[in-house]
């Protein structure tokens, strides 16, 4: 599955290089650290591979997110 943001793909790409051994895992953080514990590298691969020139910088929300705002409002 390729990358959806360029956030992504830069994470998949620094968990990669944590497994291949480039890069310590100690210095991972956030989406890159969980990448590497969870996906395999092949996966990892397919990931950061793909052509960041069409990829927005960050993926859009779906829109049941913004639904649960509204409906957990509390009435005074």
């Amino acid at each position: 599955m390729p990358a959806k943001s360029k956030k992504q793909q830069m994470a998949a790409g620094a968990a990669l290089a944590a497994k291949r051994g480039k890069k310590s895992k100690s210095s991972l953080r956030g989406a890159s650290k969980s990448m590497a514990k969870s996906m395999s590298t092949k996966e990892l691969e397919k990931m950061a591979h793909a052509k960041r020139k069409k990829l927005p910088t960050r993926a859009k929300k779906s829109k049941k997110s913004s639904s649960k705002k509204s409906k957990s409002r509390k009435k005074r």
